[in-house]
């Protein structure tokens, strides 16, 4: 007969560390198999966790703060300077966490939700137009109590933060627009397309996703399945807002907005473009360099390699170049 296994015979130690493997071993398969059903059955978990994890490694904590009837939704962190940073339309405060977290390292970073984006309130009979959002943004600015601050706006965010800007120059030190809507530039061919009624940003299944991020996105996003899934059905929910803020936006004082106010801009600004640029041709620039009248200092930046979305496709470039404004004044 094979002799008997005596683990009075194997050291303690070894006992100790098989334990603990099997253990570790015990806990990695749960994990596996918890996180296989969150990604099948709750993707939007695991998308909240990811957000939550780059809001960590770039030091910011997520807070809210009521302004009137509106309830704000922002990440806040960092020291130095203080900076505030605006997202796009159709988009959230997320879209900056890349380049956040190279930025918290020398500023005082705030990155809000635009009222009815994202986590911040939404009122259905209301308005979110440009101008709308640049007196809800002072709101929000006086409950903070932020008396000078660098504003970045991208896209929509960077008209709401030219008019702001235009209206309170107290407030803004200086003023970056990256692939900013609100200036006149070459019409291509999403500007003819938006200005027929075509709304890209409504879709209703992972073609549609693909097709809009494509006039965003220089190469395709590489998201799981049912991430794309997730931002679908919110999309889905929110086609009727969605499309009715598109709406607001054709009209000539909201895609002019910027442009209109140019010589009320009297701080540093900046224009920053991904030179090929689908949504917002980088011949805005042009317009905006132009017509800055009274501007205490004028720069212009161009990003290769992305399309409409530099803070994800290039958020190195893009926090270097804004630290390099920033700190140059």
């Amino acid at each position: 007969m094979p002799p008997s296994t005596n683990t009075s015979t194997t050291p303690l130690w070894k006992r100790m560390l098989f334990r603990r493997l099997k253990f570790m071993a015990w806990l990695l398969a749960i994990i596996v198999v918890l996180g296989g059903g969150a990604y099948l059955l709750a993707p939007q978990w695991l998308m909240r966790a990811n957000f939550a994890r780059q809001a960590m490694e770039a030091h910011l904590d997520k807070h809210s703060v009521l302004v009137g009837d509106t309830r704000w939704v922002y990440y806040e962190g960092g020291e130095g300077p203080n900076i505030m940073l605006l997202h796009g339309f159709a988009s959230s405060k997320e879209v900056w966490l890349p380049t956040a977290k190279i930025l918290s390292a020398h500023f005082h970073v705030i990155i809000p939700d635009l009222p009815g984006w994202g986590e911040s309130t939404r009122d259905a009979g209301a308005s979110y137009n440009i101008d709308a959002q640049a007196i809800r943004l002072d709101g929000f600015v006086q409950t903070l109590g932020q008396q000078r601050f660098v504003l970045v706006g991208h896209s929509m965010g960077g008209a709401v933060a030219g008019v702001y800007a235009a209206q309170h120059p107290e407030h803004v030190a200086e003023l970056a627009l990256v692939d900013s809507f609100g200036l006149k530039y070459n019409e291509n061919a999403f500007a003819k397309a938006a200005m027929a009624g075509k709304n890209p940003f409504v879709f209703d299944d992972r073609a549609g996703f693909a097709t809009a991020t494509s006039l965003a996105f220089e190469k395709p996003l590489n998201l799981p399945g049912r991430f794309i899934d997730v931002l679908v059905d919110r999309n889905r929910q929110d086609h009727a807002f969605i499309q009715h803020t598109f709406e607001e936006l054709r009209d000539p004082s909201q895609y002019l907005a910027v442009q209109s106010r140019l010589d009320h801009l009297t701080m540093p600004v900046m224009g920053l473009w991904c030179h090929d640029d689908k949504i917002i041709d980088v011949s805005a620039q042009d317009s905006l360099r132009n017509g800055l009248a009274h501007a205490a200092a004028i720069s212009m930046s161009t990003i290769n390699g992305c399309n409409h979305m530099p803070m994800l496709e290039k958020p190195e470039d893009t926090a270097q170049i804004l630290t390099g404004f920033t700190l140059s004044h």
